[in-house]
Order: structure tokens, then C-alpha cells, then sequence
């Protein structure tokens, strides 16, 4: 019998076209003597809008597991999470916890520093404090970065490099979050690298990311199509294995489970290297990284997807041995 996969993609947030995107190219290699696709889209409105699925022979159709590829707010934040949890229905990628750990950029980075990895210098804003901005953000240095907290795809993100700019780029970040980070601006090199696995995750060899424009923003990744990717990236043996154990230390320090994807700055002046951020449903569309990151080491999009689920199912397994009532 083939395994039911439950799709959901779409969802209310602002990358809700990537997400569709990314759906699609994992739907388009599912093995089908494997798989049965269930498909549940969320429009932009929240309105779930499944496809007529035939009910099986003793009633309603019934899930295997669930792969959720909604990128963003409502779907890459734990929210999804605890309603599969909810359900008891197996599903890709991380838990309740470690989606809303690396979802929100503050919290992100906090646990990265209390395990001792390296971030840059940042800065919380709320509304509140727009009145006073410019002594909240008086430590750092421009040029900074502005973004909100909870949000991927770069959108919302602005590099700035005076007071006017800063507030104008906080008012901005404030229409998709009402908490925004500012980091310290690092000048240097961009990087990607993939973890998967549950208890014991591997990094793949990261890739380099060459934008068109100032920094890799909304547009360079999905609508220009002139960023230049080199994979694998042109490191030291030693950067290499500096940055794969990073990613690592990062993925478990928010104990992310099946997959995810470690953003990298490597700072030109020093050779520093700065975990940027962390996505946990990293995009699976044609020009995605995660994805032809396991390729090139040799696990093409079917076989990812079958470790996935492989993934999602092994830890489903282990979670039937739990009790959750006094015996």
C-alpha cells in the first residue's frame, strides 16, 4: 500500500508564493509506486482548500504523515506544529519548540550565544520604542541591518546607514512585526549550509552565496534570477569543517529535528565567522539551495524526501513509547 503524504502549503504569510513553489517541486518528485498525495492548500485568506480526495473503502481518507512545506508565519513558527501534534499525525521537519525557537530571531540567536556560538551584535525594537530609537540602537555601528523578528524570504529587510534610514526601515519591518531586530552590519561573505537527520544530524559541504544586489534580499532569491551560487563554497578544509560543526551546534542548540538550513556570514576584515540565521522549512523551489546541497552530495530530491519521511516517521515511532497520563 502507498504511504498517504498530507502537502499542506500556501498559508497567510508573506511567502505564500514561495511556498507554493516549493510544494510543487516536491510533489513533482515524490515517487508515486510510493506515495499518495494529499493535497491541502491554505489561501492567503487562512481558508483551507483541499483537493477531493476519494474516501478510502471504510470511510473518511486517512494520513500517513504529514509534509508541511508553508514557509514563514503559521507554518514555520510551531503553530502548524501543535496541530499536527494535536492530531497524533506524524510530520516532516521540527517540533513545536525548535520551530518557534528559530522562527523568532531574538530567541534564535539567544540560545546560539548561551551555547557559545558566534552572532553578531543586535538590538530589540517593539513600538514602543520607536520614541527613543536612536538610544536604543546607539551601540551599534552602521551600517545595520533591520528585520522582523519573525519573518524569512528577506522581506521586510533593510540595510541602512543613518539615523533617517534606520527609522524609516523600523517603520517598514513594523508592517510585518511588532518586534524587529537590528544587527550590527557585517561586511564579508555569504554562506548556506543543510543539516538533516533527528538525533544525530550531518551538514552537508555549504555553498556560497554571490547576490546581484547589496545582500541577498526577496528579489535577488526568487525574481531576478542573477545571484551566483558556488557549491561546494571555496573554503579551507578547516572553514568547512568550522562551519558544518556550527551549523550543527546551531541546529541542536534549538533542537531542531529533520531538516533545516544554517545561514553563514564570514566577516572580510577578521575571518570571523557569524551564524546569520537558522530556517527550519528551508525552500525546495527550482533555484533553492537545501535541496542541491544534498544533491551534490549525492541525495537527489526523491531520495531527500524519502529521508525525510523516513525522519518524520522514526521520530513518530519513538514518541508512542512516552506517557502523557499519571499511571
Amino acid at each position: 500500500m502507498k504511504l498517504r503524504v498530507a502537502v499542506i502549503y500556501g498559508g497567510r504569510s508573506g511567502e505564500h508564493e514561495i511556498s507554493l513553489r516549493s510544494a510543487k517541486s516536491i510533489m513533482e518528485a515524490m515517487d508515486a509506486e510510493k506515495y499518495k498525495i494529499l493535497h491541502f492548500m491554505i489561501a492567503q485568506d487562512g481558508k483551507w482548500r483541499p483537493k477531493p480526495i476519494l474516501p478510502e473503502p471504510h470511510g473518511n481518507p486517512e494520513i500517513d504523515v504529514v509534509f508541511p512545506v508553508l514557509h514563514g508565519t503559521f507554518g514555520e513558527d510551531g503553530t502548524i506544529q501543535g496541530l499536527l501534534e494535536m492530531a497524533e499525525l506524524p510530520y516532516v521537519g521540527a517540533g513545536v519548540l525548535a520551530s518557534a525557537c528559530a522562527m523568532d530571531k531574538e530567541i534564535q540567536k539567544r540560545l546560539a550565544r548561551e551555547r557559545g556560538l558566534p552572532i553578531a551584535d543586535f538590538v530589540i525594537l517593539k513600538p514602543a520604542d520607536l520614541p527613543n530609537l536612536e538610544e536604543r540602537c546607539a551601540v551599534l555601528p552602521f551600517p545595520a541591518f533591520v528585520k522582523p523578528a519573525n519573518l524569512g524570504s528577506s522581506v521586510g529587510i533593510s540595510k541602512v546607514r543613518s539615523w533617517r534610514e534606520l527609522r524609516t526601515a523600523v517603520e517598514f519591518a513594523m508592517k510585518y512585526d511588532r518586534k524587529i531586530i537590528v544587527e550590527r552590519g557585517i561586511s564579508g561573505r555569504e554562506f548556506e549550509c543543510a543539516v538533516l537527520g533527528n538525533e544525530s544530524p550531518a551538514a552537508s559541504l555549504p555553498c556560497e552565496i554571490f547576490p546581484s544586489r547589496e545582500f541577498y534580499d526577496y528579489e535577488d532569491k526568487y525574481l531576478l534570477d542573477k545571484a551566483r551560487i558556488e557549491l561546494p563554497a571555496n573554503l579551507t578544509p578547516e572553514q568547512t569543517a568550522e562551519m558544518q560543526s556550527l551549523a550543527i551546534e546551531c541546529y541542536k542548540s534549538v533542537e531542531c529535528e529533520g531538516m533545516a538550513r544554517v545561514d553563514f556570514l564570514l566577516e572580510s576584515s577578521t575571518g570571523r565567522m557569524f551564524i546569520n540565521e537558522i530556517n527550519t522549512i528551508p525552500g525546495f523551489t527550482s533555484i533553492s539551495m537545501f535541496p542541491k546541497m544534498w544533491e551534490h552530495a549525492g541525495l537527489t530530491m526523491p531520495k531527500l524526501i524519502d529521508r525525510l519521511i523516513e525522519l518524520a516517521l522514526e521520530r513518530a515511532e519513538k514518541k508512542k513509547s512516552l506517557s502523557y497520563t499519571r499511571e
